[in-house]
């Protein structure tokens, strides 16, 4: 069943989702959305990513919550940036970091930890080197974002992804 149907959820849904877009359970419009259908599910094949191996499950636990807690203090600190200009004493600027995470699934997540913390941006990734470039909204310390993305977030996604 698999082999002629990859993703069975995924091609129910397609056929739904043309049913409703065209609003008619015509035979014509079921065939032609079922072909459709089943034609984009059998690219999905494609597209699906190789597994991953989590390697420690509670460390993800611990990021999750060292997250939330660094999204919170960067709210707190870029309301305090928006709501008062004139209190803003430092420049914003880019950060070069060196990373030894390589891990495709790993630089993922951590450009998603990184753009959702308010105040921050990933700008780039140089896979040569390994160096990732982020912008910072108010750049206090070089070091102290280093070592922060180095220490809070790589060394625990190197822990659950290599």
């Amino acid at each position: 069943m698999t082999r002629w149907l990859p993703f069975p959820l995924l091609f129910v849904a397609l056929l739904a989702m043309w049913l409703l877009l065209n609003q008619t359970l015509a035979l014509g419009h079921i065939l032609l959305g079922g072909a459709l259908a089943l034609c984009l599910s059998w690219a999905m094949v494609a597209l699906q990513p190789d597994r991953v191996k989590i390697r420690h499950p509670l460390t993800i636990i611990r990021l999750i919550f060292s997250v939330l807690i660094d999204i919170v203090r960067s709210n707190l600190a870029v309301a305090r940036i928006v709501l008062s200009p004139r209190l803003r004493k430092h420049p914003s600027a880019f950060v070069n970091i060196p990373l030894e995470l390589r891990h495709p699934y790993g630089l993922a997540v951590l450009a998603c930890i990184i753009t959702a913390t308010p105040g921050t941006l990933w700008v780039g990734f140089n896979s040569a080197t390994g160096i990732l470039t982020i912008h910072v909204l108010d750049l206090v310390d070089e070091n102290s974002w280093i070592d922060t993305i180095k220490s809070r977030y790589e060394r625990r996604l190197r822990e659950i992804f290599e």
